[in-house]
């Protein structure tokens, strides 16, 4: 007798998938804009009511990233409602350097296997990170994927969106010579660097430290209330996201001619033992890995206190990076100089 053979018995298992859907849509926690929401999880589409007459001209602004090899680490010690956050905060974290108020989030899950109770923790995590971020979780894919995806493997993507009055967005355009940067501190390595550092730390990933792999798998910091704040406030004139690449994302905000000197800080012991470890110099720490600065302000030298002050209040401590100064030459392109 020739055997059945169904969708399920292929690997995918679709009533898992509306188990899961159902789930997120029976969640009572109020969504941030719920006035704005037309229809969300669950349809073809996701519909968000727009009209914003505060501005003078809203422009859209969107980012898309994923938590990268970080990834593994969390399939192999399910620990997943962090890389969640991760996923939220690698996007959020881009969207509000330009001064961007978040709207909405989309995520894309995909794995071999569904399974439930790892989705949820996943999802549990994306929800909440949308709800401090102030964006609503407005719909997503979750997609089995049987010989694509192998064992617990998975991996998930983040797609934002958000708005801000484009004669209001901060970057380059607002940077001058003299301009002040602050570092705001971040929570560990956040999500760069883990092909590195899955090597770096493999002797302590082999025998199961737990307390490093809870390090390592700290969540990113979730940065919009701070930088929103300052930004309605008027005390930013640009923004940069620490991500990979290290420092070598700060002359992406800052204008030609310009150069940051870069002062010296006291980096966390983690990234202490990544260099000693991995024999990298202080400058290929630098342009590798966040080295204990999640987010770079460049603010005017009037606003510098305040900025400090509302680091701390939200959290953070407050680091200064340096001043802004003339470059080589009127037309060179903008760097750091370590």
């Amino acid at each position: 007798m020739q055997t059945k053979l169904d969708y399920k018995s292929s690997g995918v298992d679709v009533e898992a998938g509306d188990a899961l859907v159902d789930w997120l849509k029976e969640s009572r926690t109020p969504m941030p804009h719920a006035d704005r929401l037309v229809s969300g999880i669950g349809g073809f589409a996701a519909l968000f009511r727009i009209g914003f007459p505060e501005m003078k001209k809203p422009c859209l602004v969107s980012s898309t990233d994923g938590v990268g090899t970080k990834i593994k680490l969390a399939a192999q010690f399910k620990m997943y409602e962090g890389v969640g956050q991760d996923l939220v905060a690698m996007c959020m974290n881009d969207l509000v350097c330009v001064g961007a108020q978040p709207l909405f989030f989309l995520d894309y899950y995909a794995t071999g296997r569904l399974q439930l109770e790892a989705a949820k923790e996943f999802l549990g995590g994306v929800r909440r990170a949308c709800i401090e971020s102030g964006a609503a979780l407005i719909g997503g894919e979750t997609a089995e994927m049987p010989g694509v995806y192998h064992g617990d493997d998975f991996d998930a993507a983040g797609f934002s969106v958000g708005i801000v009055d484009e004669e209001k967005a901060l970057g380059a355009h607002r940077v001058s010579v003299g301009d002040r940067v602050i570092g705001v501190s971040s929570s560990g390595f956040h999500s760069n660097g883990y092909s590195l550092l899955r090597r770096v730390f493999e002797d302590e990933i082999a025998n199961d430290d737990l307390e490093t792999v809870k390090r390592l798998m700290t969540p990113t910091h979730l940065y919009a209330g701070v930088v929103l704040e300052l930004f309605k406030n008027g005390l930013l004139h640009a923004c940069a996201n620490i991500t990979g690449g290290g420092m070598e994302n700060i002359p992406r905000v800052l204008p030609k001619g310009t150069c940051l000197p870069l002062l010296d800080w006291a980096w966390p012991e983690d990234f202490g033992t990544v260099q000693d470890r991995a024999g990298l110099s202080r400058e290929e720490m630098l342009r590798t890995l966040n080295c204990g600065i999640g987010l770079a302000l460049v603010v005017p030298p009037s606003a510098v206190n305040a900025v400090e002050e509302a680091i701390v209040r939200h959290g953070y401590r407050a680091i200064p990076l340096g001043t802004i100064a003339a470059g080589s030459s009127p037309g060179a392109e903008p760097e750091v100089r370590y």
